[in-house]
């Protein structure tokens, strides 16, 4: 178990406020949402659930091209960048990876 880096939380946190919002698309899942709200509140973090982490980054890495993914863009937040904030956002992929091993 580990803690996440507070820039991990931060991230989380900014999801948490964006799916509250309803900016999360409708096939935003419940373990993107669960995600969200553990990494958000700090809570300490299994390393199964790191290696889940890592393998979302890892099979998402292409959604930061499309449009919505970058303030300032049309469509900003988009349901890709939602999730990907849920998940920690780039800090939280960084994480992920030096925690399993990558």
């Amino acid at each position: 178990m580990t803690t996440p880096p507070k820039g991990v939380q931060e991230a989380a946190q900014r999801a948490v406020r964006w799916i509250e919002d309803g900016k999360a698309g409708k096939g935003f899942t419940d373990t993107g949402r669960d995600r969200a709200h553990q990494l958000a509140k700090g809570d300490d973090v299994p390393e199964a659930d790191l290696k889940k982490m890592h393998a979302y980054f890892e099979r998402h890495a292409g959604d930061a091209d499309a449009e919505g993914w970058s303030q300032g863009e049309d469509g900003f937040p988009s349901p890709g960048r939602v999730a990907w904030d849920a998940w920690g956002g780039d800090e939280g992929r960084r994480w992920a990876a030096k925690e399993v091993g990558d």
